[in-house]
């Protein structure tokens, strides 16, 4: 059976037909996955969503988190995709990290959380410098939930500070971006298998 991978897509812009440099990132990682028996099921642009504050699963009438979560967890594998703003993951990048907070509250009988056994990697987008800290922002929110983070976790392009220039723009995508991806995606689907055959031991 492939290894599952969804992306979640945390630009500012809602769909309507407008390019995003995040899924152009997303799809650079994706179209490597078939190299490795996986397959993007669904890329979901959480602008599009109504994804209420809060730190619960479900945040109530209206609130369309529960469904997205539902998605991420039946995944294996997880590309969080987000533009940099002002050095920082956007505001709906941490408003889904905020959501997962959850999970710590929702352990199994052995301690572990919903995100046991699954792997999180990074696509990162922006026209400023910061992509290291949103990597290691986006990380440390993820791990501490449960994910598990790879080797080389992270593919990202910044462009020249208080240029207008966004990846999506670029002519063609630079050599080592390329291989970063690719990268990427080899180790995603390598450490996602590995933690499927041996799951993280209960705790004693």
């Amino acid at each position: 059976m492939p290894t599952r991978v969804i992306a979640i897509n945390a630009t500012l812009k809602k769909s309507n037909g407008e390019p995003s440099s995040t899924d152009a990132m997303i799809d650079l990682v994706a179209s490597y996955l078939n190299d490795h028996d996986a397959e993007l099921v669904e890329t979901i642009r959480l602008a599009d969503h109504d994804i209420h504050p809060g730190v619960t699963s479900d945040e109530g009438v209206g609130d369309q988190w529960p469904a997205i979560r539902a998605k991420i967890l039946a995944a294996d594998v997880l590309i969080f995709g987000t533009p940099i703003w002002m050095g920082q993951p956007s505001s709906i990048a941490k408003r889904a990290m905020e959501r997962m907070d959850a999970f710590l509250g929702e352990t199994d009988d052995a301690g572990r959380t919903p995100a046991y056994g699954k792997v999180a990697v990074f696509a990162i987008v922006g026209n400023e410098d910061g992509a290291h800290h949103v990597t290691a922002e986006l990380a440390q929110s993820l791990n501490d939930v449960g994910w598990t983070i790879p080797a080389a976790s992270a593919c990202y392009w910044v462009g020249e500070a208080m240029n207008k220039k966004n990846f999506i723009d670029l002519p063609g995508v630079p050599k080592i971006i390329r291989e970063t991806a690719q990268m990427v995606a080899s180790n995603a689907v390598h450490l996602a298998a590995l933690l499927k055959s041996q799951p993280y031991p209960a705790m004693s």
